[in-house]
């Protein structure tokens, strides 16, 4: 078995531990990235209601959100969309880490000839580094966005239906307030209406009604929403991994000249470096994160206001600065830091782990052989 395909084995199954470990992190993370307010008097709707202006914010710190969503929606909730999110895990880092492991070998094998001809000095460099992160990043993306979609769909339902009531509620009260009742009589078919909408419960939603809504929105090109920031986000990769081997190459450098040649990397040390390279990469990109997920997820959270709802990723970026402000698109960043560092370390851990394991298992395999006969 080839190297590559046993780094994109490694890699789907450390993906997929991580992703289960700190996937409640993921979903309110997604939820906080598309909350939509806007700056009060800067909507272009024609309403003018304060209510329908100011929607309600899904407001407080991580640990108050996810108490939120148990109570509301039981621990089933913060679990919306995993099954897809597993299976998106899985293809995207195996597909990741074979691509990414197949031009890495290039790449050490042209610097390799490079210092044969006595230029450099036979390791890659980092520009090699994030060309590599890039193309296998670039290909990832478009082969799994179209899962992606879907579970940013499943994760944001109930806000989306949140939404919905909130717009739904606002007509009510402006439609009674137009009528101006001059009775409490006059005022019962508002109470009514408003009970009836209390009562009203998120519908049940799973993959197949996922993939039946976005289809029936935009046809198959809606499975590939957010594909333009999610390719300008391979830069997240490449920067990470541009990180993570650079330190790892200090590292097992600086091991060797101390170790009489020794260069192996212990799990604690690969679980450091993985959690410094996810740091470094999620603080250049997130705002193109929060980009991404307010195009994938239902335009309805937007709460019928045209301004907080989007037609692509340009639009997106100037009616989010135009109306939310800059801070906009920072937001939840402090939960997808704790997440996304929490489930890099743990993935290159395991990754690095089972690649060990399958060596020593190779590495055995022949020698009994050799043996029994």
């Amino acid at each position: 078995m080839s190297n590559a395909v046993v780094n994109g084995l490694a890699g789907a199954g450390g993906g997929i531990i991580a992703q289960i470990i700190t996937y409640p992190l993921q979903t309110v993370n997604t939820r906080q990235q598309t909350d939509r307010v806007a700056k009060k008097g800067l909507l272009s709707n024609s309403t003018s209601d304060s209510s329908q202006s100011h929607p309600p914010s899904h407001g407080g710190g991580t640990l108050i959100q996810i108490l939120k969503v148990i109570r509301t929606e039981g621990l089933g909730g913060l679990y919306s969309g995993l099954k897809p999110s597993l299976f998106g895990t899985a293809a995207s880092q195996g597909i990741y880490y074979y691509f990414y492991q197949l031009f890495k070998n290039k790449a050490e094998t042209l610097a390799f000839a490079q210092k044969k001809k006595g230029l450099g000095d036979g390791t890659v460099g980092m520009f090699s580094w994030l060309l590599v992160a890039a193309m296998a990043g670039s290909l990832n993306v478009l082969c799994t966005n179209p899962i992606w979609v879907l579970v940013t769909r499943m994760q944001t339902h109930t806000q989306a239906e949140m939404k919905i009531m909130e717009a739904k509620r606002v007509a009510f009260l402006r439609e009674a307030a137009a009528t101006a009742p001059t009775s409490s009589t006059d005022a019962s078919p508002l109470q009514n209406n408003l009970t009836q909408l209390d009562l009203i419960k998120p519908r049940p939603y799973g993959t197949a009604q996922a993939v039946k809504e976005v289809y029936s929105e935009a046809g198959i090109k809606g499975f590939w929403k957010g594909l333009i920031p999610t390719l300008v986000m391979v830069c997240n990769p490449s920067i990470q991994f541009m990180i993570y081997e650079s330190l790892l190459k200090h590292l097992r450098a600086k091991r060797a000249a101390t170790k009489q040649g020794s260069t192996v990397v212990s799990a604690l040390e690969v679980f450091l470096v993985g959690a410094l390279a996810k740091l470094g990469a999620t603080l250049a990109t997130y705002p193109l994160l929060v980009v991404k997920s307010r195009l994938q997820a239902k335009q309805e959270i937007g709460g019928g206001n045209i301004s907080l709802q989007y037609t692509g990723a340009l639009d997106a970026i100037i009616k989010m600065i135009r109306y939310e402000g800059l801070p906009c698109f920072y937001k939840g960043m402090s939960t997808k830091i704790v997440q996304s560092v929490l489930a890099a370390s743990v993935l290159f851990m395991i990754k690095e782990e089972l690649v060990k394991v399958y060596l020593k298992l190779a590495d055995k395999t022949p020698k009994f052989i050799t043996k029994s006969q």
